[in-house]
């Protein structure tokens, strides 16, 4: 099992930052992608950033340049997300994710925090 805690969401104006963080606990595999994915209302639930066991990011095309995904420190899994140059559109709860390719497969989510970016 496999524990996401996320943490740092709240309202903020366009153009501000947040810090959103997931602590990680459990039975965790080193091998493994640690990912903020959002939902906005009335939308797919999309990938935002994600962070594999070795180092590799990807982001998706609307958070390049403006959000970062990093790990709190080398020796867990807990990661951040710093987002900055917040838009309304990046309004949505956001969610950890925890992937371990396996076998077995194993894909946990945290509970989700809101963000909400006034205009």
């Amino acid at each position: 099992q496999v524990q996401l805690v996320e943490s740092g969401g709240g309202l903020v104006q366009a153009g501000g930052s947040l810090r959103l963080s997931c602590a990680a606990s459990g039975n965790i595999f080193s091998i493994n992608t640690m990912s903020w994915y959002r939902q906005a209302p009335g939308k797919q639930r999309e990938l935002v950033a994600s962070l594999t066991g070795t180092g590799f990011t990807n982001y998706a095309d609307s958070a390049k340049g403006r959000f970062t995904i990093s790990r709190v420190n080398a020796k867990n899994y807990s990661v951040y997300l710093e987002m900055n140059s917040l838009k309304p559109e990046d309004t949505a709860v956001y969610y950890c994710n925890y992937f371990h390719r396996g076998p077995p497969q194993l894909n946990y989510w945290g509970q989700g925090t809101q963000v909400t970016v006034s205009s």
